[in-house]
């Protein structure tokens, strides 16, 4: 299974959020994990703000920014191109859409379209809504 992994997952699994245990084997256990690179500066921001913020000491920090490191190097990752910057503009279906939900649906299809079925990975009720009307499979189911 091919997955795009959108950042709302991939924090939760970062975080150790509750559904963290839904997210995690998935991400394992995809045969390719597809993602935007704004995923992965959408996560240093919040692993910035959670040190800056003290919910989590700098050494917990540290921890959680190797362990997304580790996993992303195996992950194909999109640049937010021209043609995901055009297509992020129109509309979507179930709009309103923010912005960047429209950049990560956008490169989930530029991904769909460069491998074949990618399941789109969202923890976002608008995404999910989003890319089940662009015929997306969801997970988790």
């Amino acid at each position: 299974m091919n997955l795009y992994a959108e950042t709302s997952a991939v924090l939760a699994w970062l975080l150790n959020e509750p559904r963290a245990t839904e997210v995690g084997p998935l991400l394992a256990s995809a045969e390719m994990v597809l993602t935007s690179r704004l995923t992965l500066i959408e996560c240093e921001r919040v692993l910035v703000r959670v040190a800056v913020l003290g919910v989590a000491t700098e050494a917990d920090v540290a921890e959680r920014r190797a362990r997304l490191r580790q996993l992303a190097a195996h992950w194909v990752l999109f640049d937010i191109s021209d043609r995901v910057s055009q297509r992020a503009s129109q509309p979507f279906p179930h709009e309103p859409i923010r912005t960047l939900d429209a950049l990560h649906l956008a490169t989930a299809l530029e991904a769909n379209a460069a491998t074949g079925q990618v399941r789109l990975l969202s923890l976002d009720d608008r995404v999910r809504k989003a890319g089940r009307g662009l015929g997306f499979a969801l997970e988790p189911r």
